[in-house]
Parts: structure tokens; sequence; C-alpha cells
């Protein structure tokens, strides 16, 4: 090999031959592409060489000696002949990365020489340089020369580079030179839609007193630190992946087909500990709760409201017979054994029980019942604060993720703030639409509300302004609406008209869906990231009863919505799948499923039979049980309870208690234990 030495870095080219004796001649000359010998091009920009890599080569530090390794060539460009669209240069590129960020160093030299192909050019690792060592004008000046000719990208990278050079230059306490970068570099490259408090807190930061604290405020962690590495990573975006390979690409291309091999799996709910690359990824249906194994029966009437606690150790529930029970669920992780105790019978409601909601910590539960609000003490079983604020029954109760308090909404129109001693914080203006249910997606940003149609007669104030007649009159058959209000402006950021009726709104973990209960056979999903319709589900019967449909299993792949036929229907949403239909709830309808946030093997429904089930994948070896076992049929009631007829008046929903024993034949035997207190 010959290095012409008339000729730049980027046009050395490869001899036509290679041999021991002519690389020695080149042993002197070093070029660093990221700690490996540049030697040539093979025509698209990237370095390829038909003989040897010198002895005076970097790599990264570790020498090595000098060795003949002959070019393969192959024909095409594809990665195999049988039609691939996988191209040959790319995947060789993101081995020869894998291999280094592991430290296969000479293994990765070996690769680069043998298919004459470079991971990087030259430009790129002297780039990669720059950064690291801190020489932002050579930095700058690199952009262009790695194809960032936009004038917007080029000067969003600027201002990237320049804000690290400010930081580390007040971090030197050089404060004259930081104000000169801050009024000549910053402020000129910042982009036009950089928000000014932005700039503002940078300029700030010359009046820190010390290093740490310009660390501090500005959340960076030094010179010394990750900073210009995450700068690198930062500038990635402007720069073309051809030219500078984004950090670990095969493991993200990998990590990618995990993803959707885990999206198409129907059944997938485990963790991904099991998975590996020798073969594609299918769950088992033994993952998946499909089998009661234990069954709830202390409430003497309907139980129309379910709700886990945060940390997944106590369930909630309500109904027609006026109170409320947390239940506490035993430590014990096979169900056979397991206990479920009564922590606490929350009575004195004056009337059914529809809503609940647990505070951040799980010390506090609310109750629903009515025009009324109670905030019990969990431990104690004490009310400590009875509110009758609302002028029509309360619709809807979430604890704000902050742990400040609690939202309460009603047809009313009002919505409240509460603090968590159930002390009034805040009174919005009254919403445009009658409230029958609402839900505060997890990350606190944004109250989700559904309700029915306003319409109000107006009549001039004294001033300018009109106000609505009270009561209001409402339009014959309004329509169904969605309004979605930001929590910190408490202006309507969405508004949405539905045909037919929803009856109920939960919201993903993620914060960017909304699922909604639609009569009469529909569940449907609401993208509230993109402000759209995602999704419809067909199955579950609703038109008489408020059902309360959930989100959950791994990563919320699942919907799950009682139905007024008594089954539980079960979807895998993505894929917009049925994937399960359960019975075993008597008759009446089977009215929220809830699942337990801590475990995604486990959910709880309530039903019109008084009941609150228990749904879990079953043990992997339960004695001689097969995954598809029959479910246990229904607990008698203690007393015949006759399921009323719907009425215009909201009926309530559930009932108690009784676990199942896997006993040697693999059968569930009953084990019924009283839960008399319920029912006074």
């Amino acid at each position: 090999m010959r290095l012409n030495s008339g000729e730049d870095n980027d046009s050395i080219r490869a001899g036509p031959s290679s041999s021991a004796s002519s690389s020695s001649a080149d042993a002197s000359t070093t070029i660093a592409t990221n700690g490996h010998l540049t030697i040539g091009t093979n025509g698209n920009g990237f370095t390829t060489t038909k003989g040897l890599l010198g002895p005076g080569s970097a790599t990264n530090g570790t020498s090595s000696s000098s060795s003949s390794i002959p070019r393969v060539i192959l024909p095409g460009t594809q990665l195999y002949d049988d039609s691939s669209l996988i191209n040959r240069q790319e995947f060789v590129r993101f081995v020869v990365q894998a291999l280094r960020d592991v430290g296969y160093m000479e293994s990765a030299k070996t690769l680069e020489a043998e298919s004459g192909y470079q991971l990087e050019s030259s430009r790129v690792a002297q780039f990669r340089r720059f950064i690291l060592d801190g020489e932002w004008d050579d930095a700058e000046n690199a952009l262009e020369a790695l194809g960032v000719h936009d004038q917007d990208a080029l000067w969003d990278a600027k201002f990237l580079i320049n804000r690290q050079r400010y930081l580390e230059l007040l971090e030197a306490r050089r404060t004259q030179d930081a104000l000169h970068v801050l009024r000549h570099a910053l402020v000129r490259f910042a982009p036009p839609d950089t928000d000014p408090d932005h700039i503002h807190a940078l300029s700030s930061l010359v009046m820190c007193t010390d290093p740490e604290e310009v660390r501090r405020k500005a959340h960076w962690d030094g010179a010394e630190g990750s900073s210009r590495q995450n700068l690198l990573q930062g500038l990635q975006r402007y720069i073309s992946p051809s030219v500078m390979l984004p950090p670990r690409r095969l493991a993200a291309l990998l990590d990618q087909a995990r993803q959707y091999q885990h999206s198409r799996c129907l059944f997938h709910n485990a963790p991904d500990s099991d998975f590996n690359l020798y073969q594609d990824h299918v769950c088992g249906i033994h993952h998946f709760p499909r089998d009661t194994t234990t069954i709830l029966d202390a409430h003497a009437e309907e139980v129309w409201a379910i709700a886990w606690s945060h940390n997944g150790k106590f369930l909630a529930s309500g109904g027609k017979d006026k109170n409320a029970i947390i239940w506490q669920l035993g430590d014990d992780p096979d169900p056979a054994t397991r206990e479920w105790n009564i922590a606490q019978v929350l009575r004195d409601h004056d009337h059914p029980v529809m809503h609940l909601a647990w505070s951040t910590d799980d010390s506090i539960l609310v109750t629903g019942a009515d025009h009324a609000i109670k905030v019990w003490n969990v431990k104690t079983g004490m009310c400590v604060q009875s509110i009758a604020m609302h002028k029509d029954e309360v619709s809807g109760l979430g604890f704000l993720p902050n742990g400040t308090g609690f939202i309460s909404t009603s047809p009313d129109r009002h919505i409240y703030h509460w603090n968590n001693e159930g002390l009034l914080v805040d009174a919005w203006d009254p919403a445009p639409m009658r409230i029958t249910d609402m839900a505060i997606t997890p990350d606190g940003a944004k109250l989700v509300t559904i309700g029915m149609q306003f319409n109000t007669n107006v009549r001039p104030a004294s001033g300018p302004a009109a106000v609505p007649i009270n009561p209001p009159v409402q339009q014959k058959q309004p329509p169904t609406r969605m309004i979605v209000f930001d929590m910190r402006t408490k202006e309507i950021v969405n508004d949405v008209d539905f045909e037919g009726e929803v009856t109920s709104v939960k919201i993903s973990r993620d914060s960017k869906f909304a699922l909604l209960n639609h009569a009469p056979h529909e569940v449907r999903l609401y993208d509230l990231e993109h402000n759209r319709h995602s999704t419809k589900l067909l199955g579950p019967v609703q038109g008489e009863n408020i059902i309360r449909g959930c989100f959950g299993g791994l990563n919320d792949n699942f919907v799950a919505s009682g139905s007024e036929d008594g089954n539980v229907f079960i979807w895998h949403w993505k894929t917009e799948s049925l994937i399960e239909v359960l019975p075993g709830h008597g008759s009446g309808s089977v009215n929220v499923v809830s699942w337990n946030p801590q475990n995604e093997r486990m959910f709880a429904t309530c039903s019109d039979d008084h009941t609150i089930r228990i749904w879990e994948a079953l043990p992997p070896d339960p004695p001689s049980s097969p995954t598809t076992a029959m479910l246990p049929p229904p607990v008698p009631d203690p007393l015949p309870v006759p399921i009323p007829a719907p009425s215009a008046e909201r009926d309530g929903k559930g009932k108690g208690k009784t676990n199942h024993e896997w006993d040697v034949d693999g059968v569930a035997r009953r084990r019924t234990l009283s839960q008399s207190p319920a029912r006074s």
C-alpha cells in the first residue's frame, strides 16, 4: 500500500496490490479515524483497503502488530445474493461499531480490512476528537465538512456547541470569556423558537459563586462528566447517519425487532428476561390472567366500583349496599394459599357508593355517593371530612399525580380541586357540558372529561358579558362530548363530539390514550397526543348500565371491559384482536374491570351478582391443572337476592369473598369466609 503525499486524507486511494514490505514504508503515516487507519475510498465516501493495516495505525490506544489481511471482493452491494434488502456496507459498519463498543478492537480492525468498509471517515473521527477535547472553534468549522449545510440545522448545532463552551467557561471561572460567548454566539445562534426564559436562565448563571452552583443550576455534570459525550449525541441529529453512525445502531435495530415481536404477540404479558435472539418470540397463554382464583362476596348488594391502591396490595370496592370495603391482598404468591382479608368497612354513606379514588401514597381513600364526597383515613377507617359542595351527583374523583389533592366533577358542570384533607383549594369555571366521568392523565398534564352537551339561554348582564339562566335548558337527547383541559391553565385543549353515549373514560399509563366505553357495543381508544380517533373494539353489551373498562398488563398491552351479558372482554388493542371472553359472573352486568398496577398477571372485576372476582395467571405447575382449566362455578349467594330490572335510577353492582385452593386433581375447591360485618 502506498500513500500519496501529494493528496489529502480524503483522497487517499488504494494501490493495486499489497505487501508487507510496502506497509513498512508507510508505518510512520497514521490517519486517525476513530482509532483506525484510513486507507483509500470505496467510491461512496468511506475508506477501503486491499492490503493490510500498518503498525503505526491508532487503535483506540491499542497497538497491533502488522499482519496481512486480504480483502474479500464480493459481487453486488446486498448482504446476500437472494434479493436481500440489507445493504452489505451498512451491515458491516454496524457490526464493526458493535465489536468496538464491546471491546473487540482487533476483530473490528480485521473486519474493516477484510471487507474494505471503514467505520467512519477521518473527518468524523476528527470531529469526535474536537468535541471530546473541547476544541470548539474547530468543531464549529467541521460541521459543514460533515454535510451540515441547512442554515437552520447549522445554527442549531452551533448553539449546542456554544452552550457547552459557555458552561465550561463558567465552570472554569472565566466569566469575561463566558460573557463574550453569551453575547456573540449563544444569542446569535439561538433557534427562532427558543424560549426567552431559557436564554435568561443561561445568562443568570453568570451570578453563580462557584462551579458546583453552575452545575447544579444548569442541571449539567461538568466538563469532566458525561456532558461532552451527551453533546456529541445531541449533534448526531444534524449529521447524516450514513456519515456518522448513531450510537449502538445494531443494538437499537435488534431492540426494535424485539419490541415488534412483543407487539405482535397476543399474550405477551411477562418481563423480557426470557428474550433471546435464537428464535422468534412467542408467549403461551399461561402468562395471561384468565382463571378466577378468588371470589370476594362481602357486599350485600350489587358492586358498582372497584379500585386498586397504587402499591397493588389493597382493593377498594363500593356499591348499592352503601358500603365501601378495603380488601387486603396477602403476600403469598401462590393463589391457592394466599389470604384475602377485610382491612376496613367504610359505612356512613347515605347513598350507594359510585366512585373511589386512592391518594398517591395510598393513605387516603375518597368515596363518592350521590352528591356527597367522603375522605377516609385508610389506616384507621375514620372519615376525616365530608363534602357536600356539588349540586348534582358526583361523577368523577381522581387524585393529582403530584400529591397535592384530588379533583371532583359532577353533571352540575363544576370542577373542584380539594387538598388531601378535603378542603377546597380551587373552583374552576363551569364546564360547557354536564360532566358524567373524568380521568387525570398520569403525567398530571390533562384532565379528560366526558359528558352531555349543555345549552343555555342567555340574557344580558349589567356589563357587556352575558350570564347563563339557571337552571340550564338541555337539548333533547344531547350528544356526548369529550373535553380535554390543560391542568395548569384550565383551558380547553381539545373538544370532541361522539355519536351515541360514552359512559366512562380511563387513561393509559403513558398518558397517550383515552379508553372510552361507548354504547351499545364498542370500546374506543382516542389518541390524546395527536388528537385523533385511534382504535375501535367491538363486543361488550352496554346500554342500560355504566360499564368501566381499563388498560392493563405489561406495558398496557391489553384493554378489558365488562359487559351487561355477564362476560369480561379482553383485547390485545394494538392488533385489535379479541383474545378472551371470560364467563364466570352470575346474572347481571360486569360493571368494572380494574388491573392490578403492580402485577400484570392479576385483575379484578365486579358485578351485579354482588361479587368481586380476582383473575390471575395460574402458577406454572399447579397440580395437574391445565392452562385452559374451566372456571369454578359461581358461589351461591348466602341469601337469595333477586336481580332487579334496569330502571331510570342508576342501579348498582357487586358482592363477596371466596378463596380457591388447587387440590391434587387440579380442581379448585372453594373456601368461603364469612364477612357479615359488611352486611350491616
